[in-house]
């Protein structure tokens, strides 16, 4: 577990991916800015048993209550984050201190210079969660991917080991096991 102020990361287990299916089948909980897709358990599970670069986090409240999720994925050379939060626990500054935790594990764990985020243009609420982490916009991404019948642009934020400096949440010594 990553203990945050607000929030904890807890590793989602393969027994957890029947919670994982409904929230990610749920149209309120992926929003407006995410392609909306359907997913089995089978499915989720074939994901889960093949993943090597790629590990998902729950989101909980210090009650110990699920309100989201954050993931860490390869991408390209570096690593790419992405998170989702409930609705009814968006706004709260948990977003924004899931993204701090996971750019202080990241970057205290993994020997890589960059952290990559893409959200959709007109998602303001998570482009200022990723500049509360520090990340800086780098450009749009013309026509990057289909969703709801309609090619949408996203936004490329990014984060460097040099900008990062040191942890926000995790402390140095952070006992990983």
């Amino acid at each position: 577990m990553l203990k945050g102020k607000i929030v904890d990361l807890v590793i989602v287990e393969r027994t957890d991916l029947n919670i994982v299916k409904n929230w990610i089948n749920d149209v309120d909980f992926v929003g407006e800015f995410e392609p909306f897709q359907q997913f089995t358990l089978a499915m989720l599970e074939k994901e889960y048993d093949k993943k090597s670069e790629y590990n998902e986090y729950f989101i909980q409240n210090k009650e110990g209550v699920r309100i989201g999720l954050i993931m860490h994925f390869k991408a390209g050379d570096q690593i790419g984050i992405g998170y989702m939060l409930v609705p009814l626990e968006r706004g709260k500054g948990y977003g924004s201190e899931a993204v701090k935790i996971m750019v202080d594990y990241i970057f205290l764990h993994k020997n890589i210079v960059r952290i990559q985020a893409e959200t959709h243009t007109s998602n303001i609420a998570s482009q200022r969660v990723l500049e509360k982490a520090g990340f800086q916009k780098e450009g749009v991404l013309r026509k990057s991917f289909f969703s709801r019948g309609v090619w949408r642009d996203t936004a490329m934020f990014s984060i460097l080991r040099d900008e990062w400096e040191k942890p926000k949440v995790l402390p140095l010594g952070y006992n990983f096991n």
